[in-house]
């Protein structure tokens, strides 16, 4: 059709409006947007609900096995105590079984030697607390008098004990009426001791097998750490308790030596004490071993105590210095303040097994990090200066 003059363009028929794009999609053909759920997000709700019903059930199950882990522990460190001493039989012809068996005989009895000592200790002093009871009343009721300015009298005391037995005894009737309950808790540490030395049996005797049981599954490269692992673990915790054992002896003869010239009572008995519980006790030790001495010997003068408490804190000062650094100083190099915090840690997981086994453990991942970790140069300013070197006398004596 022809176009009129002045007629636009866009009123031309079929003609775009030349207001709209030629392009432009017509409401038909404009796209519904989709409301259906992407297929990868049941999968991912699937995935993080079992994840969690995971997590949740290893907790459940690692609560309800914290103990056998516990034990498992135990002999494991157990058995790393007692591996350098029989490998040590077994490279001079012992079977792996008759040399942890030995070990478990010497083990036991230097233990009953312990608790036998100590037990005649207890008795002996509980002996003689009842027979010279009368006269420690008398005394402290004539001390009390003599002070104070009181007045009691003896016959009074003595008729008031009777009140005082009376509940001591309903208390102890009380006592083993829970008889029961005494009974199953024994009942259980006796199974748990047995399972320890079952567990640490198996894994002495039997450590080369479980060894290469466990490579087996490992790639070589792998095999290799884990052995390396292994045997930094053997070399710190046996030295460690061998460490240990010597400077017990060391102790015990000398603190045996001071005790028995003094006449204090007991005196094999006060030094096994001394040596087992100063060592073998972390922190706390060296007071509780030296302050049972200290007492026994206040019966029998106080200057005997004042040279027994000197003795010992001379003692002291000459094992810290001298004797300990010399024995580990291939076996545990570790700061007081670390072993301190790691006493800590090791009695608020496991509590007094923690205790024991804070140390050895933490000598363990020491050697990990020094085996792994690398180290730097440190620059030098005032914050990392260190102390000024000890006196020739001083070197001298570290070197005996």
């Amino acid at each position: 059709m022809p176009q009129t003059p002045g007629q636009p363009p866009g009123d031309t028929p079929g003609a775009t409006p030349a207001h709209e794009p030629p392009d432009a999609p017509t409401p038909e053909q404009t796209p519904q947007r989709s409301h259906q759920m992407p297929p990868w997000l049941p999968k991912a709700f699937a995935l993080a609900g079992g994840s969690v019903l995971a997590f949740l059930a290893g907790l459940w199950l690692l609560g309800r096995l914290r103990e056998l882990l516990l034990l498992l522990l135990i002999s494991l460190f157990l058995a790393f105590a007692i591996e350098p001493a029989v490998n040590w039989l077994a490279a001079r012809g012992w079977r792996r079984g008759l040399a942890t068996a030995a070990m478990f005989v010497v083990v036991g009895l230097l233990i009953a030697g312990f608790l036998g000592g100590i037990g005649s200790l207890l008795a002996a002093q509980v002996t003689n607390l009842i027979g010279g009871f009368p006269g420690y009343v008398r005394r402290f009721v004539g001390w009390v008098n003599a002070t104070f300015g009181t007045h009691l009298s003896q016959q009074t005391v003595f008729q008031r004990l009777p009140t005082v037995t009376g509940a001591l005894s309903r208390h102890l009737s009380d006592l083993a009426a829970n008889v029961w309950g005494f009974g199953t808790t024994a009942l259980g540490v006796l199974f748990n001791t047995l399972g320890v030395l079952l567990f640490t049996f198996y894994l002495s005797a039997e450590g080369p097998r479980f060894r290469r049981t466990v490579c087996s599954l490992l790639p070589p490269h792998r095999q290799r750490e884990v052995l390396r692992a292994w045997e930094i673990a053997v070399d710190k915790t046996g030295g460690y308790i061998y460490s240990r054992g010597l400077l017990a002896l060391i102790s015990g003869v000398a603190h045996y030596a001071a005790m028995a010239g003094l006449g204090v009572p007991y005196a094999a008995a006060l030094a096994l004490w001394v040596g087992v519980v100063s060592q073998f006790i972390p922190a706390v030790g060296t007071y509780l071993a030296g302050a049972v001495p200290v007492l026994i010997a206040l019966t029998r003068s106080p200057s005997t105590a004042l040279w027994i408490l000197l003795f010992i804190i001379a003692y002291q000062q000459l094992e810290n210095y001298l004797l300990q650094p010399r024995i580990t100083a291939r076996t545990l190099d570790m700061h007081p303040a670390v072993a301190f915090g790691l006493i800590l840690a090791g009695a608020a997981v496991a509590g007094p097994i923690g205790i024991l086994l804070a140390i050895p453990l933490g000598a363990s991942l020491q050697a990990f990090a020094g085996a792994y970790v690398r180290r730097y140069e440190v620059e030098e300013h005032p914050l990392t200066k260190p102390d000024a070197p000890p006196g020739r006398w001083w070197r001298w004596l570290r070197r005996g």
